[in-house]
């Protein structure tokens, strides 16, 4: 159901805070049929979203060390996804 949703346990270094959260996010979206919350549904949808990073956050530190790093880079830690990221950001403020 979720395969998009990026595997964060053994990264090196450990999963921040931004990639716990989107990591949430995106199953909340997945789960929930919602992409875009609306005035309706943000609240709930929002409020998954810190429970699920928060519980994510949880099994982390509970979890022994992986003997081996996941196959693949994060996409938050892919340098194309970091320009995107940065040329958002700066579109957003030259507005």
């Amino acid at each position: 159901m979720c395969r998009n949703i990026t595997e964060l346990r053994g990264l090196e270094p450990a999963a921040n805070d931004t990639e716990i959260e989107a990591a949430a996010r995106q199953y909340v979206r997945k789960v929930s049929g919602i992409t875009h919350p609306t005035d309706r549904t943000r609240e709930a949808f929002e409020k998954a979203v810190r429970e699920i990073a928060h519980i994510t956050e949880h099994l982390l530190d509970d979890l022994p060390e992986r003997r081996q790093p996941p196959k693949t880079v994060p996409p938050l830690r892919r340098p194309e996804v970091q320009a995107r990221i940065a040329a958002r950001a700066e579109a957003k403020t030259a507005s």
